[in-house]
């Protein structure tokens, strides 16, 4: 079967959320549609749907236009197992002592390693992408400094990777939140591949806007892989939920982007005691 994708960008985030929220009372449905603020720099927010019919080309004119963005551009895609695909091209990852993995490379695991088997799925953070391979390495260098967490978050969870480290790390129990109820699934069953279903949990909710979130703070580690500008807005409710002594890990964000993102921290007391860039991406690693 057919898959049809149509693309547009624009500058306003409530104008694009706008667009994606009417994208769904198309005929032909989409059977999905997602809005995303894109990752270079240029302040431009994506909008895209998936169709398995051809889209109706004057409606999306209609909607580009009423919405003020560029023409969608629409695009027949070929037919794919793209599951299978990532999984031949995803190889094992190490970051310090964390080695992640797909099942099908249940073999290649070494010894003595913390490994963090994470499948090939519809959520963000096989721990491939420079930015979640920087929250690893930043994780393993508060271990090495001698730190222990007893009470961590991992706010954009994704497929719950970091979590799942920290929880493996020091044995611990760790919250997970993901604005997506996609990334809470895939998450959940991730948590349940790796045995800590006792000691991970996750959570459908944007930022820390959930009772469980919010009566299990404060924390003294807080992850947050998103992106440059909820990082920014996080900023606020990160440093009130953050313990004396906490370590907050930042990533997500262009190097270009970096510095806006400490200034948002330190004007909420909090300090940079680290940063590290992997490619394009920089990791934070800031302190209270």
């Amino acid at each position: 079967m057919p898959t049809f994708t149509a693309l547009t960008t624009l500058i306003e985030r409530s104008q694009a959320e706008a667009l994606g929220k009417k994208l769904e009372s198309l005929d032909p449905a989409p059977t999905g549609v997602g809005v995303f603020e894109m990752e270079d720099g240029s302040n431009l927010w994506e909008v895209g749907a998936y169709f398995v019919e051809a889209p109706d080309d004057v409606a999306l004119a209609v909607l580009a236009a009423a919405y003020g963005a560029k023409p969608f551009v629409v695009s027949e895609l070929p037919e794919t197992d793209w599951v299978a695909h990532v999984r031949r091209e995803l190889h094992p990852v190490e970051a310090g002592r964390f080695f992640v993995y797909g099942s099908h490379d249940a073999e290649a695991v070494p010894e003595g390693r913390v490994a963090l088997l994470i499948e090939a799925a519809m959520a963000f953070g096989t721990g491939h992408h420079g930015t979640t391979q920087g929250c690893l390495e930043a994780l393993e260098r508060l271990i090495q400094a001698g730190h222990e967490k007893r009470n961590a978050v991992d706010i954009g969870c994704g497929t719950a990777v970091l979590a799942l480290a920290a929880a493996k790390t020091w044995g611990q129990p760790v919250l997970a939140s993901d604005i997506d109820a996609v990334a809470v699934e895939v998450a959940l069953a991730n948590v349940a591949a790796n045995g800590e279903a006792g000691r991970v949990a996750c959570v459908e909710a944007a930022g820390f806007d959930h009772s469980t979130l919010r009566n299990a703070a404060p924390y003294d580690l807080i992850f947050a892989n998103i992106l440059k500008g909820p990082l920014i807005e996080l900023a606020p409710d990160v440093a009130a939920h953050l313990g004396t002594g906490g370590h907050v890990i930042l990533s997500g964000l262009l190097n270009a982007q970096a510095g806006d993102v400490i200034a948002a921290y330190e004007a909420e007391g909090l300090r940079l005691e680290h940063r590290a860039e992997i490619g394009d991406w920089t990791t934070l690693t800031l302190i209270r």
